[in-house]
């Protein structure tokens, strides 16, 4: 969350970024609700003074008159204390709330727009293929070659579920490794992460884990949920730590499962693997200094550009608008790959990576020990390596021959053990 300083003294600031953003929010009441804590805890300093001296004056010699009404008076100062601190706990809690509801601030590059069609083109790698045949799309190419059974998905877990099979099991594995790979290289971290998540958590990273607007699942009774990302397991990794400055940045990367409820996500766009209610994922994940974090947003970025040009896949790099943004994102990079069968060709995000700044470190207290010797809230950062659904929609479609086989990218073979399916 922001500052609560920065939101009174930049509140028209405030309130232009969240209307940029099209989220419901209310910075006004967050600074009078600031101004209503802080004369709370001003009144509750001049009572406990007052207690104070009221106690040192009972330890001087008096008369019973005296003393009994310096008995008085401390009674009636307690009961006053006691109101206030009541009033200071509800206030600090309607502040926090309210805060929580504002977004981060985005960078002020990032293009003004409401939805991803506004989202700002950067730069294009790779060439589009050309057939001298009509592409399928995975969907098709999937039940050929009997790699993807979403028949069976629907039948045993429901829609939006499948079953890898054959050829696509090896695939998605060489995917994750090749992912690997290129991350250890790179110095990160690796973990398996666990699969659910505290609610506090989810909370803490800038999910919703409750209402009709959230994307997660639940778990009735239990206070947690399924994992969205495995950033909302690294991210948790380190909460309520302070870190030492010396060891930062942590470069850390999770594969997890990722559960997501897809609400109102239909149309030609989510069909197959682009909308899944599970998938798996190979995620980034760094704790930085401020100073650090411009520079790290870029290296994620390059990381993910690395990994799709390994793969020879065509994609693009779009600056994300503000409506597109995540409420934690400072600033958000889209990679957005080739994929012929969708649509007759159009393209399709595959990987993303946010620099959050402050944003979830202060939710989640997460602090490092700066040269000055004080406390300070670091920057969190996050970015898909490889979610292995997408990717394998882009492998299928882009690689598909003539004969209705899929080659493999070469830099996957050694990993899957064949060059070919079909």
């Amino acid at each position: 969350m922001l500052d609560y300083k920065f939101i009174k003294e930049n509140v028209e600031a405030v309130k232009q970024n969240i209307k940029n953003r099209h989220m419901n929010a209310d910075a006004d009441k967050a600074v009078e609700l600031y101004d209503k804590r802080t004369a709370l805890v001003t009144s509750l300093q001049n009572l406990q003074k007052e207690r104070n001296d009221n106690s040192h004056s009972m330890k001087q010699k008096l008369s019973p008159e005296e003393r009994q009404k310096l008995v008085d008076q401390g009674k009636a100062i307690k009961e006053k204390i006691a109101q206030v601190e009541a009033d200071l706990a509800e206030a600090e809690k309607a502040l926090h709330e309210a805060v929580s509801k504002i977004p981060n601030m985005a960078h002020p590059d990032a293009p003004v727009g409401k939805e991803d069609s506004d989202n700002l083109e950067v730069k294009r790698c790779g060439t589009v293929p050309k057939f001298d045949f009509e592409p399928k799309d995975h969907v098709q190419l999937g039940q050929d070659l009997d790699l993807i059974d979403f028949e069976a998905g629907t039948k045993v877990s429901g829609v939006k579920f499948y079953f890898l099979k054959n050829e696509a099991v090896f695939l998605e594995q060489a995917l994750t490794m090749y992912g690997l790979n290129i991350l250890r290289k790179h110095g990160f971290k690796p973990f398996i992460t666990p699969d659910i998540a505290k609610e506090e958590i989810l909370y803490g990273i800038g999910f919703n884990p409750r209402g009709e607007e959230s994307n997660v699942y639940s778990l009735e009774g239990e206070g947690s949920c399924l994992v969205a990302t495995a950033e909302i397991t690294l991210g948790g990794y380190h909460s309520d730590e302070i870190i030492k400055k010396e060891d930062l940045p942590l470069k850390y990367c999770g594969i997890s499962h990722c559960f997501r409820r897809e609400a109102g996500a239909a149309g030609q766009f989510s069909k197959g693997l682009y909308r899944v209610h599970q998938f798996s994922k190979l995620e980034m994940f760094v704790y930085c200094t401020p100073e650090e974090s411009d520079a790290i947003h870029e290296e994620l970025r390059i990381i993910e550009e690395e990994i799709f040009n390994g793969l020879g896949i065509p994609f693009r790099v779009v600056d994300t608008c503000t409506g597109d943004l995540g409420a934690p994102a400072y600033r958000k990079w889209d990679l957005e790959a080739w994929m012929p069968g969708r649509n007759g060709g159009e393209w399709g995000e595959v990987t993303s990576t946010s620099n959050c700044t402050d944003y979830q470190a202060r939710r989640l207290n997460i602090r490092y020990k700066d040269d000055d010797g004080k406390n300070k809230f670091l920057h969190t950062l996050n970015g898909t390596a490889i979610a292995m659904s997408r990717a394998m929609i882009a492998i299928l479609e882009n690689y598909q021959q003539s004969d209705g086989s899929i080659k493999i990218p070469e830099v996957l073979v050694p990993y899957c053990g064949f060059d070919k399916i079909g």
